[in-house]
């Protein structure tokens, strides 16, 4: 847990987090209430109902594919919990394969998830943020949004899109007082990084920390994959007023992964 400021910074707000069911969006929750905030973790697996109670957090189940169960579940939380200070959208989904065998189904779910998803939730809280003159929203995207990626074509083109509408949007809403910022990731220890994985997580992570030439891939210059609660450290600085400067910016958590290119 977080020390001392930090603690009560989200004191009184409240967030909404999408895919918060495990891996960084469940990272992501439990940093937003260790710093205060009344958190509703959302996620299609009904699993999310089983968050901590007493931990300032309630479990939502929501497919942010539906418009209208978006926006009825945002009307949900403002109602049950208050107004909405926070979105943070963290839903992905991962369907890798080389784009000559990507089926239709794999390429239409994976902008459905990652990038329709951030469109409903995302207009569904702007719509509320800018009438009341603040707000803060953080996209989690992906490193691979600037970089390509063998076998990753639908992914990294669904959060570059992703990435792209969350700076439009948050060039429409500054003046309304409503903040809108991306985190990029690099490899991170979650369920859909080892998916990845095909052979002995220790040789598949020594693998991507130095790098795969036959993928194009170079290594993590800071030598460690990083864990969820580096994610969601950055999305928690994003979403406070020591960031109440900051807007359209991306982020990356990579460990130097990208060289930042």
């Amino acid at each position: 847990m977080t020390s001392g400021i930090a603690e009560s910074e989200l004191s009184g707000r409240v967030a909404l987090v999408t895919g918060a069911n495990r891996g960084i969006g469940k990272a992501v929750a439990r940093a937003l209430a260790e710093r205060g905030a009344r958190v509703v973790a959302a996620d299609r697996s009904p699993d999310v109902k089983l968050q901590e109670s007493g931990s300032g957090i309630t479990g939502l189940v929501l497919d942010v594919t539906d418009a209208a169960a978006v926006d009825a579940a945002v009307d949900e939380v403002e109602h049950t919990a208050g107004p909405l200070d926070i979105l943070v959208n963290v839903a992905g989904v991962l369907r890798p394969a080389p784009v000559v065998e990507l089926s239709d189904a794999d390429w239409a779910e994976t902008f459905a998830v990652n990038t329709n998803g951030v469109f409903h939730t995302a207009r569904a809280a702007a719509r509320r943020m800018t009438a009341r003159g603040k707000g803060s929203i953080v996209t989690v995207g992906s490193n691979a949004a600037g970089v390509p990626r063998t076998q990753m074509a639908a992914y990294a083109a669904s959060k570059a899109a992703a990435t792209m509408f969350t700076k439009c949007l948050g060039l429409e809403v500054a003046r309304d007082g409503v903040r809108c910022n991306v985190v990029s990731p690099g490899s991170t220890d979650t369920d859909m990084q080892r998916q990845l994985w095909t052979d002995d997580h220790a040789e598949a992570a020594e693998r991507v920390i130095n790098g795969d030439s036959a993928s194009y891939r170079v290594g993590i210059p800071l030598g460690r994959i990083a864990d969820p609660a580096d994610i969601a450290d950055a999305v928690a600085f994003l979403v406070s007023d020591r960031a109440r400067h900051i807007t359209l910016h991306d982020l990356y958590v990579d460990g130097g992964a990208t060289l930042r290119a």
